[in-house]
């Protein structure tokens, strides 16, 4: 049946969301390096190890799980959005957290300076926050399809963050008849939920809608099972896995035209 609506998936699929993390990365390692004499490489590779381990420590692990917000967006979101009682707990968290990571991926290498942890804590945000990246045919493909289909943003994470990451990129949120932020519904990609939640919002039926998205394990799983057209974007080459098959695999958004045309 003919698609009259599409759903994107916001992070590494209409932003670049991979390259604005590892540049900020790259840059406040290097400045860390530059104050102690470590190695920058090795740094990041510490601080990406300590983080992850100290964020599925904490109590609030399974309902970022459940949201969908991962170890690095920790690293510079404030969480002060979300109804969620969780949301207030991670909000108490963050300054720790983000410090903590930091001073431990220093320790891990020999340096203890609370201080420079500190530094580096709030050097990452902002870096991270400098740099919002749109793939080049992210507003050609929408631009193509505003007018021809309805669509709609379906994207896991903390409303405040998500929020933030669209804000850093007026005009993307202008093309889409609806915004679905995962933390505001209380349920994340993969559950079937969220999606029958956005197509009811567009007054579409699933055989009608595609999803794309480039995370198999969210995207095209929990579009499969609400019964969508599933669409993965896997523009580097990632593995595939048999237990979660899209029906269509490309490597750009401008493929969608074709997929679109043939439906």
């Amino acid at each position: 049946m003919p698609a009259t609506a599409v759903l994107f998936d916001l992070d590494d699929t209409l932003l670049w969301d991979e390259r604005s993390v590892e540049e900020a990365f790259e840059v406040t390692c290097q400045a860390g390096a530059e104050s102690t004499g470590i190695d920058a490489t090795a740094l990041l590779t510490a601080v990406r190890s300590e983080a992850r381990s100290l964020y599925e420590s904490y109590d609030t692990f399974a309902f970022t799980k459940l949201i969908g917000i991962n170890p690095f967006e920790g690293l510079w979101a404030n969480f002060t959005a979300g109804d969620q009682p969780e949301f207030r707990r991670l909000q108490e968290l963050a300054p720790v957290y983000r410090k903590e990571s930091w001073r431990r991926g220093l320790k891990s290498l020999g340096v203890e300076n609370d201080e420079l942890a500190e530094e580096l804590a709030e050097r990452f945000a902002a870096e991270r926050r400098k740099r919002p990246y749109v793939y080049d045919e992210t507003f050609d493909v929408l631009k193509e399809l505003q007018n021809t289909v309805k669509l709609l943003l379906l994207t896991n994470g903390s409303p405040d963050l998500q929020q933030e990451k669209l804000d850093g990129v007026p005009e993307l949120a202008t093309y889409f008849n609806h915004i679905v932020i995962s933390g505001d519904f209380g349920k994340g990609k993969p559950d079937a939920s969220i999606f029958t939640h956005a197509l009811g919002l567009l007054g579409v039926e699933p055989e009608n809608a595609v999803m794309v998205g480039d995370k198999l394990t969210t995207d095209i799983k929990g579009g499969n099972a609400a019964g969508l057209t599933t669409v993965w974007i896997n523009r580097t080459d990632r593995p595939k896995d048999s237990s979660i098959v899209p029906d269509y695999e490309i490597q750009s958004l401008s493929e969608l035209h074709d997929i679109l045309s043939s439906l």
